[in-house]
Formats: C-alpha cells, structure tokens, sequence
C-alpha cells in the first residue's frame, strides 16, 4: 500500500477531504487559524477556489471559511481517500 503524502491545503482541490496534521507559519499567522477551529486532528473540506483561485472556501466543522492561498500554505494536511 502506498504511502500517503503530506501537503498543504493549498493544493487541495473541491472535493478533497484532509485531516490536519499541524498549523506551522509566523506566530500571529498560526494564532489566526487556531482561533478559527484550524487545528490538528480536524478534518476539512475544500469546497471551491474563487474564480481567480485566490481566495479558498473550506468546510470546517460545518461551517465554511475563505482562506488566502497564503493562509492555507501554512496547514498540512493528510489526504482522506474517497470511500467509493
């Protein structure tokens, strides 16, 4: 079995589903997700990217959030396959 790899919710495409695996960036940028419920162990959702890509909506614990792409660069991620 293929080992799954870590990315960054950057690269997330609508659909996707990931569990974070840590929130890394400067202090005040990694305080801003924490306060926002992004945190390691929750899984999200990427639902679209804004027609120039930038910003990013996710789902988080039901509710939808528009990250920065610069913002979701700092949360890794482990993808969730789909259960087909």
């Amino acid at each position: 079995m293929p080992e799954e790899k870590i990315d960054t919710a950057a690269y997330m495409v609508p659909g996707d589903k990931a569990k974070i695996i840590k929130v890394s960036g400067a202090s005040n940028v990694r305080k801003k997700l924490l306060d926002m419920g992004i945190m390691p162990g929750v899984v999200i959702e990427m639902i679209r990217p804004a027609p120039l890509g930038d910003p990013v909506q996710i789902k988080i614990k039901g509710y939808h959030l528009s990250l920065r792409k610069a913002e979701a660069s700092h949360i890794l991620i482990k993808k969730q396959r789909s259960k087909e």
